[in-house]
C-alpha cells in the first residue's frame, strides 16, 4: 500500500504554489559517511555558488518564494530558515556541509545543489501516514535539550509535519524531530522534496535523488510520485 502524505487544505490556502515530491525507499544500504558522499557534498557546493552566481541564499527566487510563505504563517524568515537556505550558507561557510552518514549525506547534497528543501524519514519510526497541517499548538513535538528528550509544542497557526504520534518537524522544513529521522540503522524512508512554484526544480531533484540513492543502494525498491 502507497504512504499516505496529505496536505491539509489550510496549508493549500495559505501557499497555494506549494508542491512535492515523496519517494518511497525500501531496503537501503546505510552506514556511515564515505570519500564518495563526501566528495557529493563538496560538489553540491560547488554547484550551488554556480547557481548563486554572488548572490546570498535567500536573494534565489526560491528561496524568496518560501521566506514569503514562512512569513504567511508568523515565522521570522531571517530567523527561522528553511532547511535548503540554512544548508546553502552552511555549504559556503568556511566549515562547509556537515557529514552525518550515507543516507543524510546524500539527500543534503541534492538539496544545496537544487537550492531546494528535502527532508528524509525512517518510515519504520512514522506512525500511520504524513499530514502537513497547520498546528494547533497542542500538538507535541519531542526533541533534544541539554542530551535529554524534551517536549515543545508548536504555535498556533505554524506549518507542521505530523504523524499519528505527534510533530515529525516544525516550521514546514526548519527542524527535524529525533525520533524519525535516518539513522545508520535505518534500511526504509520516505523523502519529500519541497517546492514553491512551478519552477522549483523539485521534479528534477527528485529524479538524481532517486539515481543517487539507486547507486548508494543497489537493490533499493524505490518509488517516485509525481508532484502534488
Amino acid at each position: 500500500m502507497t504512504f499516505q502524505i496529505t496536505v491539509t487544505d489550510e496549508v493549500r490556502a495559505l501557499a497555494p504554489d506549494f508542491t512535492h515530491v515523496a519517494i518511497e525507499a525500501y531496503g537501503l544500504t546505510n552506514g556511515p559517511s564515505t570519500d564518495a558522499t563526501s566528495a557529493l557534498l563538496d560538489e553540491s557546493a560547488r554547484r550551488l555558488t554556480e547557481r548563486l552566481g554572488g548572490r546570498a541564499p535567500h536573494e534565489d527566487p526560491h528561496m524568496a518564494a518560501w521566506r514569503a510563505a514562512y512569513t504567511a504563517f508568523g515565522a521570522k524568515p531571517s530567523r527561522t530558515r528553511n532547511s535548503a537556505e540554512a544548508l546553502a550558507k552552511r555549504a559556503l561557510a568556511d566549515g562547509g556541509l556537515p557529514r552525518i552518514n550515507t543516507l543524510v549525506d546524500v539527500y543534503n547534497a541534492i538539496s544545496v545543489a537544487h537550492l531546494i528543501p528535502v527532508g528524509g524519514e525512517d518510515l519504520d519510526h512514522i506512525k500511520g501516514g504524513m499530514r502537513l497541517v497547520r498546528a494547533t499548538g497542542e500538538e507535541d513535538f519531542v526533541t533534544m535539550a541539554a542530551g535529554e528528550p524534551a517536549v515543545e509544542h508548536p504555535d498556533a497557526g505554524e506549518v507542521v509535519w505530523c504523524d499519528d504520534e505527534g510533530v515529525t518537524c516544525r516550521r514546514w522544513n526548519w527542524r527535524q524531530g529525533p525520533r524519525t529521522r535516518l539513522t545508520e540503522e535505518s534500511v526504509n524512508a520516505i523523502y519529500l522534496l519541497e517546492g514553491m512554484g512551478p519552477d522549483s526544480g523539485a521534479e528534477a531533484a527528485g529524479a538524481e535523488l532517486a539515481e543517487l540513492l539507486e547507486k548508494f543502494s543497489p537493490g533499493a525498491r524505490l518509488t517516485v510520485h509525481a508532484p502534488e
